[in-house]
């Protein structure tokens, strides 16, 4: 996408947010039902229709809303000048967060660092009021100092446009479900971020100072209150520049199919989808200095989750199978590989509501490099960090179980900790994050196998208090543990602590 583009439709959303409806009346806030009614006897609107959404109680998969958590309708935020302006989206947060990390396995030299990270977001979004046509711009600032590392997009992306789309909004076109909730159709065109499925695939990777964004093109018919939904994806992953607008990665794309049924969600949702990344052969460029190589990654996967009947128990399962090919120096290689999530939990009865939950995590890895077959999995754009509080692994090549306890002994106080252990699934492919990160990729890989498989364990601990409706403030450590094939690499046990403060203005 173009920086033309990009202020076009800036201007254009910010030239929408002056207008007020011709008849000079606040705009209809009529709850759409089957009903020919739309208000009761006592004169007030009906209640809004039954959802058959259901979150998952697996950890950390649930995804960030749309439009994002820290938004809200201007008509709701107390201010009684703004009553009537429910069709304007807004919001406003900022996230400081010190870290303090002692021999950290990603960097390529050992010793302390106590990077300070800033992260701004503004957001404007305007609906209903121009119906069929919506618009939202998000603004992303990234910056990080105090470290001893150059600089990196993974935390430095300044006045970023992480949101700027167009959208068509036909509210009833699909007609309502069972339960008299509109099933509407959605197509928009622009720079979006999102999160879909358990965020393991496609996440906005809201842990990292930088999110990820996409250019290109999303059209979802219906909408999570419905008992089906399903979202279609064409879209350009965008190279993170740290100074410039960010630019679509060269010759590659995502597309996507996935579906949500919903209908039996009381027991189970399932979520059938299937992903596609393709990459043309591209030689350097100023802003990718790296070739890419051809290949095409399809991956075809169910993920379900729901309770069991009427107990306490839970459970979250993701599998999914990838094929394809990629051409590499001495010829071409076939793609097959695995990935695999589970998770089942029991929440206890107790004022502090524990959950007690066993994970398993799996992703092939390349056996062999001089072989005609690659099986290292495709983590396409996904989520890290609940592979490791560390943030140190990813859905690529590993091997890993986990034990964790959540809890709540306030409603303003939230805790969480976990012990996880890692084997690299296949000894003689990469540990991808080892080494890896603020340099050229250098991803640590013993070919021969004889540094073994297994990567250390880690243990954690995490608390987040809501100060007011408006802050929050997580304080977390973590501690790993480096096993034989990390130390063959030279690198040893590493400390991770942080203070995160997290403030919305709405």
């Amino acid at each position: 996408m173009n920086r033309t583009w990009l202020l076009a439709i800036s201007a254009t959303a910010l030239h929408l947010a002056t207008l007020h409806p011709s008849s000079g009346q606040a705009p209809s806030t009529e709850v759409r039902t089957n009903s020919p009614t739309v208000v009761n006897r006592a004169g007030r609107p009906p209640a809004p229709p039954k959802s058959y959404y259901r979150n998952a109680r697996s950890y950390s998969t649930r995804r960030d809303p749309d439009p994002p958590r820290y938004v809200r309708e201007l008509s709701k935020s107390g201010v009684d000048a703004f009553k009537e302006l429910t069709w304007l989206d807004v919001g406003l947060d900022y996230r400081f967060r010190y870290e303090y990390r002692q021999d950290d396995i990603r960097r390529n030299r050992l010793g302390l660092d106590q990077p300070l990270l800033h992260r701004t977001r503004a957001y404007l979004g305007i609906k209903e009021i121009a119906d069929p046509f919506r618009f939202a711009v998000e603004l992303t600032d990234s910056r990080r100092y105090n470290s001893g590392f150059v600089r990196d997009n993974r935390d430095v992306d300044e006045f970023e446009p992480t949101m700027l789309y167009a959208e068509l909004y036909l509210a009833t076109l699909l007609g309502h479900d069972g339960l008299g909730n509109p099933r509407p159709l959605s197509v928009r065109a622009g720079r979006m971020n999102f999160e879909f499925l358990d965020r393991r695939l496609l996440g906005n990777n809201q842990w990292r100072n930088t999110p990820n964004t996409f250019d290109g093109f999303r059209a979802t018919l219906g909408r999570e209150e419905n008992d089906w939904q399903l979202d279609l994806l064409a879209v350009q992953p965008n190279l993170r520049l740290k100074y410039n607008v960010d630019e679509p990665t060269e010759g590659q794309w995502v597309f996507g199919a996935i579906g949500h049924w919903r209908g039996w969600s009381d027991s189970i949702t399932l979520e059938p989808y299937y992903l596609m990344l393709r990459q043309a052969a591209t030689g350097p460029t100023r802003n990718q200095p790296a070739a890419q190589l051809e290949r095409e990654v399809h991956s075809l996967a169910l993920r379900g989750y729901g309770r069991v009947g009427q107990t306490a128990f839970d459970y979250d399962f993701d599998a999914v199978h990838q094929f394809g090919y990629q051409n590499t120096a001495t010829g071409s290689q076939a793609t097959r590989a695995f990935g695999l999530t589970s998770e089942v939990g029991y929440t206890f009865t107790h004022a502090w509501k524990p959950r007690l939950s066993a994970f398993y995590g799996y992703a092939t890895g390349d056996r062999n490099p001089n072989d005609s077959q690659n099986e290292r999995f495709e983590r396409f754009y996904g989520f890290a960090r609940p592979w490791s509080a560390n943030d140190y692994i990813v859905w690529e090549n590993i091997s890993t179980p986990k034990l964790r306890l959540e809890f709540q002994p306030h409603n303003k106080v939230r805790v969480d900790a976990g012990h996880s252990f890692y084997w690299l699934a296949s000894d003689t492919d990469r540990f991808n994050n080892l080494r890896a990160v603020g340099g050229p990729d250098t991803a640590y890989r013993d070919r021969t196998g004889r540094s073994g498989s297994y990567i250390g364990h880690e243990f954690d601990i995490r608390s987040r208090h809501q100060v007011t409706s408006k802050a929050e403030v997580t304080v977390g450590y973590s501690h790993f543990f480096a096993g034989g094939f990390t130390r063959s690499a030279g690198q040893r046990d590493s400390d991770f602590f942080y203070l995160e403060i997290l403030v919305n203005a709405f």
